[in-house]
Formats: structure tokens, sequence, C-alpha cells
């Protein structure tokens, strides 16, 4: 087995916590169970890594067995990447026969006619996903197997998760190689990110709904009890706005958690206004700007600015509408005719 190889299996098997070595081993199946009872898990790390790496040396393990083993630990813990969502397009509404084996061969064909130094590894899941891990290397050095791209492709649907290398460079030949081998023509980055892929997907596949005007909670009791010397209709004004602001918060948010979102981008384009008298504007030329937001949970953050008071009620269209503007990507951009990358606010 090459060096190489043998130190990445070892470095994966670190990363690993102890107690579940054992468990994502038996998941890559590389090893077989008569090999796996010879190991100690109860030592330290760095011993049952070589061990490990022993083992693999028996099996004549190489670098495309070693990415397996990669794939899993990333699909366990995959809030440890960023992941970023992008759209595909067809040119007509043709739905194709999706063939996996076609897929595969398609997508290594395209890549490696762009390079050829560049190791590429798929695994699929039960939920349609297909992980596939591509490690990039230059003309004239061999990939880079520390750090790869991610891409996690869910057949019959037009939405990719990617989580890429620092090289941006090869994005454009990933982009390529995905629309080719998927049978699309076309595709775009949402402006959507976050360490939560799960929390993507439940908004680009509509498993996250907001609730409207479909149930109105019972009146808060028993918060902020008021002095019993403060006038009795501060304290009914108070109360009743409380119940108008969490009603309103209900209406649009609903009463479950939010999907995990860090970060969400779209282009405001909107109409000035002013006395004409004035003479502010010669020309009725639309006012641009980008608005971006950033944020650990950002839709529960705009979730709780009401409550707390740092926003009036109901929250502004053009904070509510992001998840809706992930959804509605393509249709935004071809009715206004913007920019590939933007988004609109109503």
């Amino acid at each position: 087995m090459d060096e190489t190889v043998a130190e990445y299996i070892r470095r994966t098997v670190l990363k690993m916590p102890r107690d579940e070595i054992k468990t994502m081993l038996q998941k890559w199946g590389f090893l077989s169970e008569a090999q796996l009872q010879t190991l100690n898990f109860h030592q330290i790390k760095d011993n049952i890594s070589q061990e490990v790496v022993q083992l693999c040396e028996e099996n004549s393990a190489d670098i495309k067995q070693a990415a397996v083993l990669d794939i899993i630990y990333n699909h366990i813990y995959q809030n440890k990447r960023m992941w970023s969502v992008y759209q595909m397009k067809k040119s007509g509404e043709e739905v194709d026969y999706f063939d996996i084996t076609d897929f595969k061969k398609k997508f290594k064909r395209r890549l490696r006619s762009a390079l050829k130094n560049v190791t590429i590894t798929f695994k699929e899941y039960e939920d349609n996903a297909i992980w596939i891990r591509v490690a990039w290397g230059t003309p004239y050095k061999k990939p880079n197997q520390y750090k790869p791209s991610y891409v996690v492709y869910h057949s019959q649907t037009p939405y990719v998760f990617i989580s890429a290398s620092v090289l941006k460079s090869n994005m454009p030949l990933l982009c390529q190689a995905l629309i080719v081998a998927s049978n699309y023509h076309d595709i775009r980055e949402m402006e959507l990110r976050s360490h939560s892929l799960n929390s993507l997907k439940d908004i680009v596949f509509k498993r996250y709904s907001q609730n409207f005007h479909t149930y109105y909670p019972k009146p808060l009791q028993g918060e902020n009890v008021e002095p019993e010397s403060a006038d009795i209709r501060i304290v009914q004004e108070n109360r009743s706005e409380k119940e108008r602001i969490h009603r309103l918060n209900w209406e649009v948010f609903g009463g479950g958690p939010q999907p995990k979102l860090e970060f969400a981008q779209y282009k405001l384009e909107t109409m000035f206004k002013s006395d004409p008298k004035l003479g502010v504007l010669d020309k009725k030329e639309p006012f641009r700007c980008l608005v971006k937001f950033s944020s650990p949970h950002l839709l529960e953050s705009l979730k709780s600015l009401a409550p707390a008071g740092m926003a009036d009620a109901p929250l502004s269209p053009l904070l509510t509408c992001i998840p809706h503007k992930a959804r509605n990507y393509f249709k935004i951009r071809e009715k206004k005719g913007l920019l590939p990358e933007s988004f609109v606010s109503p």
C-alpha cells in the first residue's frame, strides 16, 4: 500500500470519535468482521489508527477505498463543512430516466477530459443522494486528498449541494461535469449557505413550510406580572400587544424550529420616491443595492426580532421572503430579466 494512502487512512481514523470508530469501519466494509475483532478500540486513537493501517495494508487498500472512508465520515459529520446550494435547469420540461451508471460515467469522462490528475469517488445513500468526492490535482501534481470538494446530488431534482475546496478555479470544471452528467444545460449558485446540509434541503425541497393565517395561539398567560399599582389599562395594552406580536410571528414562521440557514443574498430594486418639485432625480432610475444576511442561525434570528422589540410585527417581506426566494430562484430571474446570481425582493 502506498505511504500516502496509509497516512491518509490514519488521519481519517484520528478524526473520528473513539467510540464511533468501529461503527464507521463497519459501514466502510473494507475490513472483514474477523479483522475488526482483532482491533482494540479501548486504547488511544493513535494506536488504533496504526492497527487499522496495518490491516488495510494486508488488504492492499488504495486511494479509492480511503476516499470512501472519508465520505462516510463526512456524511455523518456533514455539519463540519460549509455547504452552498446550486440549481440546474433544463431547456424544456422533459423528464429523463436517471441511470446512476451513466451519470458516473459521464461525470468522470467530462472532468478527466479537462484535468487528468483528479480522484473521483462516489457513494450512494438510501434517500437517493449521491455523494461525490473530488480531490484536485494539477497537470504536474497529484491530487491533494486533504482539500477535496464534496457534492451531494439528489437524482430527479435540479438541486446540488457543494462543499468546495479552496481552489475556486476548479468550480467551473465541477459545474460543467454536473450538468453534462445529469442532462441539464445551466447551473447557478443560489446564494444560500449553511453548515447544516439538512436545513438547506428542507428549504429547497419545500420540506419547510411557513404558516399563513392557519393557527391562532391562546392568549399568553403568566408572563411579566405587573405590580398591582400599575394602571390596568397599560397592563392590558402591553398584554394585547404581546399577543398580537406572538400571533403574527406564528403566522409567518410557524411554531416549529426553523431550518438552519447561515447566509442569504439577493438584489433589491425599487423606485426612489421623492417630491417632483424638489428635483432630486432628473431621471426615473430604480434604486439598486445588494442585500446580504449572515448569522449562525439566520431564520431563528429573524423570528426573534419582533418578540425582542427590535422590529415591528409583522416583519417586512424583505426579511420573511428569503426561503421563498431560494425556491423560486430561476422563475424570478427569468421574469425580471436579472443577472444570474441575483434575487429580487417584491
